[in-house]
């Protein structure tokens, strides 16, 4: 599925600034849609069969998200460690 454009829910952009992740999130959403899927480490969530994705913001970081057509919505972050 090609990812033309990545949209945020509204908690996502407060969440990001309280944390000083905004310039990491924005670096790792260039790459995904420059399709630098590896360095971003893409990937899908089990169980397969809800669809939920996520990707690596930092090493401590990652953005959960779902596919809406061609957009990706991100939803969630979550601290991974």
């Amino acid at each position: 599925m090609r990812i033309n454009f990545i949209e945020e829910e509204d908690k996502i952009l407060s969440f990001l600034l309280s944390r000083w992740l905004l310039k990491q999130y924005q670096k790792s959403k260039k790459l995904l849609l420059w399709w630098y899927m590896q360095q971003v480490n893409f990937k899908i969530r089990e169980p397969k069969k809800d669809q939920i994705y996520y990707f690596r913001i930092n090493k401590q970081f990652r953005a959960w998200c779902y596919f809406e057509w061609d957009k990706l919505v991100v939803f969630r972050i979550d601290n991974h460690q």
